[in-house]
């Protein structure tokens, strides 16, 4: 492509949009380590933002500035970085790489207009880049490729665009390939132009290719050539490129923009940023900056999601224009002690503007800990954030993206409008957190402090779901991964100055009946005047599995008057719930009321409650008593390759696998009936099996019978202290 020059500005002044044409808004996407934190660096200081570039090891990034991720040297949050380059503002989305922390990652998508998935020459693709491929292609999300590290020395350019078009299937094709020098790449050859852009000097100048590339660039300049006429919507370029016709360079260049922005067509790039061990000139950089602004579509060219008021009715049609009403959306929260609450808004139509009221409406997420909320709020002032720099903007229209203070009930994910019309936008994707980390705090003081800042965790994280269980006893963080849990409770604690300690995860476990029993329940004391007197005669049988409980009245002659027999019952209530072996709750019996005596001065209510609970430990005491554990459905849908060893190890978990059916794209979905006991890391250990590319869901089935080689241990540990 042709290069229409750069524009070089300060650090210090945000980039303005000059129109929604003028935006390009892109998500950078790919595994951890393959460079993408490099890359914008790279791309910052290609375009003067910033001075020189900074390096993920020396902790210098501008993406990198959080303690979590300057101590673990990766990006754990989304990080905006606006540039300008050819009079086009570039609102570059720095992701997380790592399946923990897809949460900001999914944010970053919904806030692009097109993703720009960075692979490294050296690593190749992981099962996270594939999956999000598909998430992409399903709602047509732009998409282009960029090799990185084609400089290192088991970097390999070609073997990674064979896997890249093997992985993502059919118009992923090369428009430029590296040259090679003595000390490694030195340039690139553009496809389209057939010209060689040298870059041994440190600075691009443009000249003929050597000779000995003359057959490549033949090879994949056919290829080229034709993957762009397939997506033309010219239909005689094809009829005029087979019968030998020199198809012009500037039509084939226009179209290949219009399939890109369309999302029918998928350049790879290359690129070599040194650093370290790893010396020598930036390549790729500008050419990759051209693709952006000339082939990556603006807020114009991409569509918005669905629109609909926040009291119901049809979807409204919203269109990307600076002086239409507003609507925002809130893609990513944080919580600074000092600061307050600070929100990362893409504004989809309007111009969102400092010290106006807007509505602030957020729901679906109940179960995550987000109250439904539609309330009115003053926004404070608007910046442009360049890593963790704030820098003042006057305004934010449609198509951009802007940081906005003193939002304090605004939430990840929640949309920002016009009071008088307010509206919700539909939800993005956000998978389920699937591993509980229970917690408890450090001290009293911490214990204080604790409710306050885990409020604003789940506020800044919707991947994040917090649970206080009231039948363990126990504060249950769910979380995606352990590195999301370790970053979440170091955040506590020097985020919010909370520390907490983690304790063992308790199981919810249930107790019944062995066989049937009798019991006997005599509550009968005198201690001076009123006294207490309730006796029962019960009988107990099991039920079968979800049975409940059943109380039958078989009190004949009034040995037990009619308005005491819904005391027994209430009795025998209370105890089910506090258990009679193991401190679990009974269930699946039923208990029948057979006998009993009561005094005509002292008999009670509490008299015959307490009558009811002791006959029900007294027939406890003549049986078994069973552990009953919780047993969920499972659905795990896995890469075919790795389905031999996801089924052997269910088994291994007391798991029944009850069959499995092939899905499209060599996956395959099996379903199971898992212990939960066995399964409260089942989501890092399915990561680690199948490298990255496994899911799974799970929901509660029934409770079935523990074996009793683990009675013993499960009930010791049901004492221990929370």
């Amino acid at each position: 492509m042709a290069d229409k020059g750069g524009h070089t500005g300060g650090a210090g002044r945000a980039p303005e949009a000059g129109g929604c044409d003028k935006v390009r808004n892109v998500a950078l996407v790919g595994h951890s380590g393959a460079g993408k934190t490099t890359l914008v660096e790279a791309l910052l200081a290609a375009t003067g933002t910033i001075q020189r570039a900074g390096r993920v090891e020396d902790g210098t990034t501008v993406s990198d500035f959080d303690e979590a991720e300057l101590r673990r040297q990766r990006s754990v949050n989304l990080a905006l970085a606006p540039l300008e380059h050819a009079g086009v503002k570039i609102n570059l989305i720095d992701t997380p790489g790592y399946a923990d922390f897809v949460g900001d990652l999914r944010a970053g998508l919904r806030a692009a207009d097109a993703a720009l998935f960075v692979i490294s020459a050296v690593d190749g693709i992981d099962g996270l880049t594939r999956m999000l491929w598909d998430e992409c292609a399903a709602v047509g999300m732009p998409r282009a490729v960029v090799i990185t590290k084609i400089d290192q020395q088991r970097g390999d350019y070609d073997d990674t665009v064979l896997a890249c078009q093997d992985v993502f299937g059919e118009g992923v094709a090369p428009v430029y390939f590296p040259t090679d020098g003595d000390g490694g790449p030195t340039g690139l050859i553009g496809l389209l132009t057939q010209r060689c852009l040298d870059y041994s000097t440190g600075r691009r100048t443009e000249c003929e290719p050597d000779p000995r590339y003359l057959e490549q660039i033949a090879e994949q300049r056919a290829a080229l050539i034709e993957g762009i006429i397939q997506e033309s919507e010219d239909e005689t370029l094809m009829d005029r490129y087979v019968s030998g016709e020199d198809i012009d360079v500037k039509a084939l260049i226009a179209d290949l923009e219009t399939a890109v922005a369309r999302g029918g067509f998928y350049p790879v790039l290359a690129t070599a940023v040194p650093h370290g061990d790893h010396p020598g000139p930036v390549i790729g950089v500008q050419e990759l900056l051209e693709v952006i602004v000339q082939a990556f579509p603006s807020p114009l060219e991409h569509g918005i999601p669905t629109v609909t008021p926040v009291g119901g009715g049809p979807p409204r049609k919203v269109a990307c224009d600076p002086e239409g009403p507003l609507v925002a959306e809130v893609v990513k929260t944080t919580s600074d002690p000092y600061v307050g609450r600070v929100s990362l808004v893409r504004v989809f139509s309007g111009t969102l503007r400092p010290d106006t009221v807007v509505h602030v409406s957020g729901h679906g997420l109940e179960d995550r800990g987000h109250e439904d909320h539609d309330v009115d709020e003053r926004v404070g002032a608007l910046t442009s954030p360049l890593g963790k720099t704030q820098r003042t903007v006057a305004s934010c229209g449609a198509g951009d993206v802007c940081a906005v203070a003193k939002l304090t009930r605004a939430e990840t994910g929640d949309t920002l409008s016009d009071p008088g019309s307010p509206v919700i936008m539909a939800p993005w994707s956000m998978p389920d957190p699937l591993l509980p980390v229970a917690v408890r705090a450090h001290s009293k003081a911490d214990e204080d402090k604790l409710g306050q800042a885990l409020g604003r965790l789940v506020a800044e994280d919707p991947t994040l779901r917090l649970e206080n269980n009231s039948e363990t006893r126990q504060l249950v963080l769910w979380c995606m991964g352990e590195a999301h849990a370790e970053v979440l409770i170091e955040r506590l604690h020097t985020r919010y100055g909370v520390a907490v300690d983690r304790a063992e995860l308790r199981v919810p476990l249930r107790e019944t009946f062995g066989g049937s029993a009798k019991g006997l329940g005599r509550h009968v004391k005198q201690s001076g005047g009123h006294g207490q007197y309730g006796i029962c005669h019960i009988e107990v049988e099991p039920l079968p599995s979800g049975g409940g409980f059943e109380f039958v009245d078989k009190i004949v002659g009034g040995v037990i008057p009619r308005q005491f027999v819904p005391s027994v019952e209430k009795g025998l209530r209370h105890q089910m719930e506090r258990g009679v072996s193991a401190g679990y709750p009974l269930v699946d019996v039923r208990v029948t009321l057979r006998d009993g005596k009561a005094h005509s001065v002292d008999s009670s209510d509490m008299a015959f409650q307490a009558a009811g609970a002791q006959a029900l430990k007294d027939a406890a005491a003549a049986v078994p008593i069973l552990l009953l554990e919780p047993v969920d459905e499972v659905d795990v849908l896995i890469a075919d390759e790795h389905v031999g060893t996801v089924m052997s190890d269910l088994t291994a978990r007391r798991g029944r696998v009850l069959g499995s059916r092939a899905i499209p794209g060599g996956r395959t979905a099996i379903k199971a009936e898992v212990p939960q006991l066995e399964i409260v890391r089942y989501a890092i250990d399915l990561r680690s099996m199948s490298h990255g590319t496994g899911t799974f869901s799970r929901a509660f089935l029934r409770y079935e019978p523990l074996p009793s080689h683990l009675t013993e241990k499960v009930a010791a540990a049901s004492h221990q202290p929370a």
